[in-house]
């Protein structure tokens, strides 16, 4: 279709009308992002808080969707860093999120730019050293590295040496890849065995999520039942049980049911929209 083409049917359905002031308001609520505390999000904290208090490394496993990024960066913000006048912040857990074929020097530099240093320029020996310092002035005494699959082979003796050197435990997030690239390396393997896997929602868990999500994160004017058999149905077919589709669609669903001027989720525009996610 050529520019003039576009521009005649632009200009056959017309311009797209403004939302109202209210609608758009509560779009925008239902847009922003919401942290629901559910009991598999706090079986990892409490998991977490053992790794830490024993100084033990261990890894983090689950699918793409699960919800390990927000449960992972929750448990290091409840861990809040302690400013007292003078001296460096104590933060006790660091949380970073690690660019494709990471390397030393990216590893090093997200660690020390989370904890809100200056990033110097040097070898990789002299960013690591001061990663260390910092890591040791701030009393880290745990660092979450999420997507640690994307360390490069070499890189992962660097995070060994972490926990070597500075008795800091280190925890790496990851899908199922992350295991498949530990293993290659007994040694690394032996420091990161513990595991806690990450799951899908299945079963009441599931029911008990999506009642969590209508009442929580939609709030919407009339209950949707969104619990019921029907509801449930087509969610789980839509959804697998991965927790970021179930919260993508919810989210649609209100939107699309409030703009057609419904105050609740129907049957009809929760298969509308689960129907794309298939």
């Amino acid at each position: 279709m050529t520019i003039q083409e576009a521009q005649i049917v632009a200009e056959q359905l017309g311009n797209i009308q403004l939302t109202p002031e209210k609608l758009q308001a509560e779009i925008g609520r239902l847009n922003r992002k919401t942290v629901v505390t559910l009991s598999h999000v706090e079986a990892l904290h409490n998991w977490l808080e053992g790794k830490r208090q024993a100084k033990q490394s261990c890894r983090v496993v689950g699918e793409s969707r699960t919800g390990k990024t927000i449960a992972c960066n929750a448990y290091r913000l409840r861990h809040k860093p302690i400013q007292n006048p003078g001296k460096p912040p104590i933060v006790p857990v660091v949380y970073i999120q690690i660019p494709q074929e990471c390397g030393a020097k990216d590893l090093f530099g997200a660690i020390i730019e989370h904890l809100k240093y200056q990033m110097t320029k040097g070898t990789v020996a002299e960013i690591r050293n001061r990663a260390l310092k910092v890591l040791e002035r701030c009393g880290v005494e745990m660092i979450i590295i999420d997507e640690a699959d994307r360390l490069k082979s070499k890189t992962f003796a660097e995070v060994r040496d972490i926990f070597d050197l500075k008795d800091i435990a280190v925890v790496l997030v990851g899908t199922d890849r992350l295991d498949a690239v530990i293993k290659r390396d007994e040694q690394v393997y032996n420091r990161f065995r513990a595991c806690h896997r990450f799951g899908k929602l299945t079963g009441d868990e599931f029911g008990q999520t999506v009642d969590i999500w209508e009442r929580q994160v939609l709030k919407l004017p009339v209950a949707s039942n969104l619990n019921s058999k029907r509801m449930l149905k087509i969610l789980g077919q839509a959804t697998g049980g991965y927790i970021g589709l179930l919260d993508m669609i919810l989210r649609e669903a209100a939107i699309r049911a409030l703009k057609k001027g419904l105050n609740q989720v129907d049957l009809e525009t929760l298969k509308e929209v689960a129907e794309e996610y298939k």
